[in-house]
């Protein structure tokens, strides 16, 4: 397949090695045969969404996620379009804010989302700066990464984590984390989060073939080193969530 990848903002929203993200998934799915372009939208630049596979975001500062937000707010009805179609989607860190109604800023101001989803985010001055375990309705493995953030978001009805054993979710300490509905895979987990889940990397690969209507090959390329790391994370981070 030709598979085309739009990642908005790759320099403005490149926090913790977001565009890892990005590379890795280029990575599997040219090793499963595919021909894959990565096209970059850049602020005030036109961009065509309508035959992308795949849309991502990063991370980036609280300032930054506004300047994000002024651009690519007139790309919303078309991103839900896409989101409604089954197009594979991944809004990592402060990125997943945008999909939400709104956000609040710590200095009180309101600042409108896209709405692709119902939630709200909104920012203080306290930041939230832990590992983060656990587990997704996707898979049964382990989800792990790293957590830096200072907003609270309330209202997700469908989030990513379902349960977290460690770290602070949307609303709170071991509450649940992200959200995802049907192809759209959103979290503030950084690190980034395909390089650190070899199983979601799987899942957002699936997606892709299966809004392509593509059969997965039979046999699907291993990272061992991605493999490793991710099972030694998982078994530490595992031991410090039962006090151990």
């Amino acid at each position: 397949m030709d598979i085309k990848i739009l990642h908005f903002y790759p320099d403005l929203m490149s926090l913790y090695g977001s565009y890892a993200n990005v590379s890795v998934l280029k990575r599997r799915l040219e090793q499963m045969g595919n021909t894959v372009t990565v096209t970059p939208v850049l602020p005030g630049q036109e961009v065509d969404l309508s035959d992308a596979d795949f849309l991502y975001m990063g991370a980036g500062t609280e300032h930054a996620q506004k300047a994000a937000l002024e651009d690519f707010a007139r790309y919303g009805e078309a991103v839900k379009a896409l989101a409604g179609s089954g197009v594979a989607m991944l809004f990592a860190g402060t990125a997943m804010e945008l999909l939400g109604k709104t956000i609040t800023g710590a200095d009180g101001k309101v600042y409108d989302g896209i709405g692709l989803a119902d939630f709200t985010a909104a920012q203080g001055t306290k930041r939230f700066v832990e590992d983060v375990y656990g587990h997704t309705d996707l898979y049964p493995e382990a989800v792990v990464g790293f957590m830096n953030k200072c907003s609270v978001i309330s209202g997700v009805e469908t989030p990513l984590l379902t349960e977290l054993s460690l770290g602070f979710g949307n609303e709170g300490e071991k509450t649940p984390e992200g959200f995802h509905r049907n192809n759209v895979f959103a979290s503030q987990l950084t690190g980034p989060l395909l390089v650190k889940n070899p199983r979601m990397l799987d899942a957002v690969v699936d997606a892709i073939y299966r809004r392509r209507g593509e059969s997965l090959p039979a046999e699907r390329p291993t990272d061992h080193w991605a493999e490793d790391g991710w099972a030694i994370t998982a078994e530490q981070l595992k031991l410090r969530s039962e006090g151990k």
